[in-house]
Formats: structure tokens, sequence, C-alpha cells
């Protein structure tokens, strides 16, 4: 078993060391190195972190990354600082999984690999040499991985701070295996896909369509009345633990913000969706499942109004010194290219928004997202959030054109422990179909980032 090894000692690695590790690429040509990578050590590890030319990566899954204890690991989370890139990731989806590579820098940087095994980790620096190009010279190998790591409770290691409602789907399977069918709620979230859901679900789950939350002409959630009565034909009150998950994670996480708005205390959403479920293997049901439903909800709706806010509550934060209000559209719908949707005429953005990223249009959010559809890891949205001026003390509302996209940054937000943060539930439908909202199209001024 590994010895103990301090943050203080772990510093005293020496200069020399390092300049061995981090030798320049063009002493030696890639072809005279042999293709399987160095091997570190703990120490070695622990004095890289936060070094000018050096990034950590864990190969394990999201899932792990973020704090559930999935293998040999004593404590949950990931070495600090490092980021996720998923071995599995490359198996499944390689060309997702090299645009990861470009966004992290890993070509800019010597990059250290670790997972549950060397072997884990060496295939990673295999598939980083065929696929993205990088020279074995700049691949380094934690021989000792995660569980060495956390073995050691002098050094550190990071999670999502709110990991726990982001769910894995074998917590899932553990809790409709044995949980009590009383204490919990599994709920499909779509919109008008019924059909889709009776040919195949999770066991115990049931369907909950988004007509039943939000309402038309702006798609704004339901009025409080209309929102309890739904939740206990649900069978859900305050205390009912909830999972929500979705063929697409968006209608999923709109849901839940609704579930949180409303007041339900404990509502998780299954990472990665109903694919994650598929893709662990686990049984599916076909067929509907009838709601069984509560008598009293236990609080007064919303318990939370302070989560989903009006025109008016927009305003304030965009006059507010510590205010971001933040746009969760493609950069196309930002810049006033595109208003984004066939019922939405007019194009541009809330004058004063600035730009927290999304994807390619309205039904995608690959800036979220990882190559199977898994939260991304926290420290890059966190990124791509700090290059606008969006960090975690600003009073922050998230907005979209009708909503889902704006509510899929709000969970991210609040699972990365985020406080001040809202959806503003009208987002461009409703401010642009007043004249006298004041837009702006075009790249932002660099006063606005």
């Amino acid at each position: 078993m590994m010895g103990s090894v301090t943050m203080t000692a772990a510093r005293s690695v020496t200069a020399a060391m390092l300049a061995v590790l981090g030798s320049d690429d063009s002493q030696a040509s890639a072809s005279s190195r042999p293709a399987h990578a160095q091997s570190v050590t703990t120490a070695q590890v622990a004095d890289c972190i936060g070094q000018p030319g050096w990034l950590i990566v864990d190969v394990r899954d999201s899932n792990a990354f973020n704090g559930w204890i999935t293998g040999d690991e004593q404590r949950g989370g990931s070495i600090p600082g490092a980021v996720n890139l998923a071995l599995s990731w490359f198996e499944s989806n390689p060309q997702a999984a090299q645009r990861l590579i470009e966004s992290m820098g890993l070509k800019q940087n010597k990059v250290v690999l670790y997972g549950n095994s060397a072997a884990e980790a060496q295939r990673m620096t295999r598939l980083l040499q065929q696929h993205a190009q990088i020279p074995a010279e700049r691949l380094f190998v934690y021989t000792d991985g995660i569980a060495a790591w956390s073995r050691d409770d002098n050094l550190p290691m990071d999670r999502l701070p709110r990991y726990e409602r982001l769910v894995p789907p074998v917590w899932l399977q553990q809790l409709v295996q044995q949980g009590d069918p009383r204490d919990y709620q599994v709920v499909e979230v779509a919109w008008r896909k019924k059909q889709r859901y009776e040919s195949g679900h999770i066991p115990g789950a049931v369907y909950l369509d988004t007509d039943e939350i939000e309402s038309e002409s702006l798609w704004n959630v339901v009025s409080p009345e209309q929102l309890e009565r739904t939740l206990l034909s649900l069978g859900i009150t305050k205390d009912t633990l909830v999972v929500v998950y979705g063929r697409d994670s968006t209608p999923a996480t709109r849901a839940a913000l609704v579930l949180m708005y409303a007041g339900v205390a404990d509502v998780r959403l299954l990472n990665g969706g109903y694919a994650a479920w598929q893709n662990a293997g686990l049984a599916t049901v076909i067929g509907d499942v009838a709601r069984e439903p509560a008598r009293v909800f236990a609080a007064t709706v919303p318990v939370h109004p302070e989560w989903i806010i009006d025109t008016t509550q927009a305003k304030q934060v965009l006059a507010a010194r510590d205010g971001r209000l933040v746009s969760i559209r493609s950069w196309s719908e930002y810049v006033g290219q595109t208003s984004g949707y066939s019922y939405i005429k007019p194009k541009g953005r809330i004058r004063g928004a600035v730009w927290g990223h999304a994807g390619t249009d309205r039904d995608h959010m690959q800036d979220f997202r990882n190559p199977d559809d898994t939260l991304r890891n926290f420290r890059d949205i966190a990124a791509l959030w700090r290059d606008w001026d969006i960090e975690p003390q600003h009073r922050i509302s998230f907005y979209c054109g009708t909503g889902w996209r704006a509510s899929e940054a709000f969970l991210a937000a609040y699972l990365m422990g985020y406080e001040n943060i809202s959806v503003y539930d009208g987002g461009w439908y409703e401010w642009s179909a007043d004249e006298n909202n004041p837009v702006e199209t075009g790249t932002p001024s660099s006063s606005h980032r």
C-alpha cells in the first residue's frame, strides 16, 4: 500500500525531475520515442497540479469524476484541477471526443492521465496518439491511479458540489429494486411523446408531458394552483424523492427546475438520460404506468419563487451591478442571425445580456454535454462562463427562447454550487414580443464580456 504523501512532501519533487518529465519535444523525434507513455508517481502528479504547461486528465466516466464511488477508490471525486475525458467516449463517439480535446487544450500541454487502472490510462494514450496526433513524449500515465490517490487523506480531491443530485444508472437501479415505492417517483419527461414512452421505459416510471407544467402561448410555467394539481396527480409531494429523465435531458431539466421551484425537496436527474440506462444494459418495460395520486403537497406552491422570474425581475437583474442576464442560445441566435424558432420572428438578444453558450441550434446543447450526453465537467462549464464574466458570486438569470435550454444551464449551475441563480421564464419569446424592450444584434463590445 502507498505510504502517506503529503502536499508538502509532494512539492519537494525536484526541478530536475520535472525537467526530465517536461523536456522539450524538439530534443527527440516522435519516431525515436516509444509509443508507451512514461509513468509518474503520486508525488509527481501532486507537483503537476496547477503547473503551467501541464494538464491532468481523468479517463473515468463522468459519474466517477463528479464524485460517485464507482471502483476501488476510498473517496469520490477527482484530482484537483483535472478535466474529464472518458475512455468510453472515444469508443462510442470519437469525433465528439476530438472536439473536446481541442477545447481542453490537450495539444498545447503535457498531459498526465489517470483512471481506475494503469491499463485504462495507457489505452487512452494510444488513442490520443492515434486520433489526436499527440506525441508519446507529451503523455504520462499515473500508474497507481485514483485508488492510490484516494487512500491518502492528506491528498485533496475535488467533486461536483451537489453531485448526489446527478445520479448514475446503477444508483437509480438500486432505488427501483430496493426502495419503497411510496417514498420516490421516477418520471420520464418529454413533449407529446407518450407513445415513445410506452414502447419502453425505466421500470416504475410515470410519464410527464411538459404541456402539464407550462402553457401556451409563451410556454411559461403554469399557475401555482395548476402546478400543484399536476404534481399531486403524479403522486408527488414536497417530501417525495423524484428522479427525472428523458430521451433528451433538456425537457427533463425543465421539469427538474419546475419541481424544485414548486418545493419538492429532493429532485434528481439521471445523468445521460434514458440512453445511459440502456447503455448500462438495464431492464426496461413497455406500456403505461398508472399514476397513484397524492392528496396533500404539504407546502404552499411555489416554495422557491426566486428560481423562476418574470420580465420585470429580469430587468432588475440587468440593472444590478452584480447582475448577469445570460443567454443560453446558439451563437447565431445571440448575434441575431436567426431567431432560432419558426414561431418567433424577431432576431437578436436582450440588450446587455452576456452569452452563456448552448449548442448549434435550439435542439442541441453540445456546450453542456459530454459525447455520451452526460453533463459536461464542471470545470469546463465554469471556464466557458468565466470568459463572459459570469462568476459564482454574481446574481445570474439564464434565458433562452422559451425556457428549456435555460433550465439545463440553471441545473448545471445549481449542481456546481451557485446560489443566486434563476431562469427568466419568458426568455427571448416574451421579451421580443414587446417592442419597447431594448434589443441588440451583432458581436458585443468587449465591455459586455
